[in-house]
């Protein structure tokens, strides 16, 4: 385990590591870097690393375009995948103004900030994202296609899982990126795979679900694969999602451990009061939503239950430290550290007003769909879901706030000019 800089340095020194690239993500999840020489390393520490802000979507305008990179130690992690000689490492950062003022717009300082929030109160709550990824061939020039890497199913194996070889790859990645994998198999859809690794703490898990995705492409690319978190690539195939498994504990003990405790069930009534407005940053684009409700176990309505999957949350039949919930509509097209974040705030006002979960709901024959609530059905209505919803500029910050829902309008404004075109020319000169 890396704690400062000078454990940085001598791991640099004695791995003959020549190039440190500083990381860190935009407040839509893209993973951004710049590559510096180790000679530059401690000056990042001390005065961090300059860049043009200007130039990331969402951050600054251009009169106001400096900001500084300051580089975690404890996210020192080799680029395995790069040459040993002359070896690469990647460290994540933080960013600030020249005045050392905290970035308003840098995702891991909201999220740190909403994780002390609930340790302040004595609860500390542990992520475990799981995220579904398809496999696709790519063309003779390394584009990607829609053709699925094999067509094999749920937990097949070998020769009709034709994925196994990259999946150990990627878990081999992992490993020794300092990532605990704890299960990989094939998925329901063709192409479609899962790789689990352990929980950890809130920013941990969101800068391990940032690695994981890019360990997954990288690994795809070196197989001639193209990796993909779309929500709904295929039609009439299971969409993959970010299923995020949660647990609190409290004065040592979890709360989700040997039946509900009262603040575990406040903390999820929390999250189902505000799960429109957060649906936004859970599913943040037009694609996403083409994925919920509409089968192969990705949620509809606001209900939960005890292991049924088809649920928004369920609780898994499990025991001890792993006790939790799972939180089953995200999907990996989102911002990990901002997800992370409004979960947390959203639990932590359920705790504060005492909200009173609801019953738990078997969706069969027998229940009236009717008076269930739903998730938003489209990005459209996610967006006036968050545009009404104060607790979210509450705990990411007016800045991601403002930037974030401009560019979803905008995104949506851009699908519905295209559908219109489309209407327009199929139907005008006919009716």
């Amino acid at each position: 385990m890396f704690r400062t800089k000078e454990d940085v340095f001598d791991f640099i020194y004695e791995n003959d590591v020549k190039f440190v690239r500083l990381m860190f993500c935009d407040i839509f999840g893209a993973l951004k870097n710049i590559s510096i020489s180790p000679a530059q390393l401690d000056l990042a520490f001390e005065h961090g690393i300059s860049f043009d802000a200007s130039s990331i979507k969402g951050f600054l305008q251009v009169d106001k375009s400096d900001l500084l990179l300051f580089p975690d130690p404890s996210t020192l992690s080799v680029l395995p995948w790069r040459p040993q000689q002359n070896g690469v490492v990647r460290l994540m950062c933080d960013i600030r103004y020249a005045d050392g003022t905290p970035f308003e717009g840098d995702c891991r300082t909201i999220l740190r900030r909403q994780a002390e929030k609930a340790h302040a109160q004595g609860l500390y709550l542990n992520f475990g994202p799981e995220c579904e990824f398809y496999l696709f061939e790519t063309d003779t020039q390394g584009r990607p296609t829609f053709t699925p890497h094999d067509e094999a199913g749920y937990f097949d194996f070998a020769p009709l899982d034709k994925g196994e070889n990259v999946r150990r790859e990627i878990c081999l990645l992992l490993e020794e990126m300092g990532l605990s994998v704890e299960s990989s198999h094939h998925e329901s859809g063709p192409g479609q795979h899962e790789i689990d690794f352990k929980y950890s703490g809130a920013v941990q898990a969101a800068d391990n679900l940032t690695t994981f995705k890019a360990v997954v492409k990288t690994a795809a690319s070196h197989n001639g694969l193209y990796a993909s978190f779309m929500p709904k690539p295929l039609n009439n195939q299971p969409g993959s999602g970010l299923h995020i498994n949660l647990s609190i504990e409290k004065d040592g003990r979890n709360l989700f451990a040997g039946g509900l405790d009262t603040l575990a069930e406040q903390f999820m009534a929390g999250i189902f009061k505000h799960i429109a407005g957060l649906s936004l940053f859970l599913n943040p684009t037009v694609n996403s939503y083409k994925r919920l409700g509409k089968g192969f176990e990705a949620p509809r309505y606001i209900t939960w239950s005890r292991e049924n999957r088809s649920h928004l949350i369920r609780i898994p039949a499990a025991q001890g430290n792993y006790s939790r919930m799972e939180l089953r509509s995200p999907d990996g097209s989102c911002n990990p550290y901002l997800c992370f974040a409004l979960l947390i705030e959203a639990g932590l006002e359920g705790i504060r007003q005492g909200l009173t979960l609801p019953e738990s709901a078997g969706l069969d024959a027998e229940v009236d769909v009717s008076a269930l609530k739903t998730l938003p059905a489209s990005l459209y209505e996610a967006l006036v879901a968050a545009k009404s919803d104060p607790l979210i500029p509450a705990a990411i910050g007016q800045h991601c706030y403002d930037k974030f829902l401009s560019a979803k309008q905008a995104e949506w404004d851009d699908y519905t000019a295209v559908v219109d075109s489309w209407e327009r020319g199929r139907y005008f000169g006919q009716l």
